[in-house]
């Protein structure tokens, strides 16, 4: 039983993980640097938990699934817009936005979901959104094993993003903006364009995967909370995996890996011998993350003109 709670939650994480660094892959090969994924991930989720929330007690399964995908897909691509306009219109510093987008984005789930709830019950001063009838429809039981429809969609977004790179006219366009603009440019490929394709797409994917994240195994969510750092910890999946989609998809589930081993090492006898606090088990992702990019980030191959804003030749 619990090795199976092991895979069922390795899958839950890694494909939250995929997801975010799938986006921000895209957005970097565009030449945009997507430090704001915590952000999107948080605004994601908060459309799709109250998306949840709200849809009836009689609402089909298949009506609730998609309408939670959509609300959280839009929520994420509106938000990444931000960094769109500012880093890309305005040639504003790309880190600096997406700081400010992950510091406002936590800020502002929490004074939206205090006021919703403070209208429905005045005593009612929480940021927590309820949404354990609505997350049932996303689940599929086999036994007693269980799997999110999200997880199957990751899987699907995943090929589809491999695809979109490698096998298409725009994906090759993309990843040329993210190498050699001006090249780009010189033989007609509106570089403009291809940035904010690359960052909407980061904020599908981000938007998509902080739903993803919420509903791993809990009915409720405290967005003052945020997402744990899940945002920062899918970059780190992303240059491990050399931005390369089936390289993703390896790190995330790794480090998914470890991330679910802080729900389920209590059912492990060897690890509860160890008598090591929870905390340490909370921490083995992040420290994970630390040590390989210290050891690969010399080599990491990232896209030329990430984080350069491009003022010329845009059409």
């Amino acid at each position: 039983m619990s090795f199976l709670l092991l895979v069922q939650y390795t899958l839950i994480f890694a494909s939250v993980l995929m997801l975010v660094a799938l986006g921000g892959c895209f957005s970097e090969h565009s030449g945009v640097i997507n430090l704001g994924l915590e952000g999107i991930m948080v605004m994601g989720a908060l459309g799709g938990a109250l998306a949840m929330k709200y849809l009836g007690k009689g609402t089909s399964a298949v009506v609730v699934i998609l309408v939670v995908v959509l609300v959280s897909v839009l929520s994420g691509v509106i938000y990444s817009s931000l960094l769109a306009i500012a880093s890309i219109n305005f040639k504003a510093d790309q880190t600096l936005v997406g700081t400010a987008m992950n510091m406002l984005s936590a800020a502002l789930a929490t004074v939206i979901v205090k006021s919703i709830n403070m209208a429905e019950n005045p005593d009612n001063v929480s940021a927590t959104v309820e949404y354990g009838i609505g997350k049932k429809a996303l689940l599929i039981n086999i036994g007693s094993f269980q799997i999110s429809y999200l997880t199957i969609l990751a899987v699907i977004l995943l090929v589809v993003s491999y695809i979109l790179l490698y096998k298409t006219k725009f994906g090759l366009r993309l990843m040329a903006c993210g190498e050699h603009p001006q090249a780009a440019d010189s033989v007609g490929i509106s570089v403009y364009k291809m940035c904010w394709a690359g960052v909407l797409i980061s904020g599908f994917l981000g938007g998509l995967g902080g739903i993803a994240y919420i509903t791993a195994g809990v009915s409720e969510w405290k967005f003052e909370m945020g997402v744990a750092g899940f945002g920062f910890l899918s970059l780190a999946v992303m240059i491990f995996g050399q931005w390369k989609p089936v390289n993703i998809a390896l790190a995330a589930l790794l480090f998914g890996f470890f991330r679910a081993l802080s729900n389920v090492y209590s059912g492990f006898d060897f690890l509860a011998a160890l008598h090591l606090p929870g905390s340490v088990y909370n921490m083995m992702p992040y420290i994970i993350s630390l040590l390989v990019l210290a050891f690969t980030s010399a080599n990491s191959r990232a896209p030329k003109a990430e984080g350069i804003p491009y003022d010329k030749g845009q059409r």
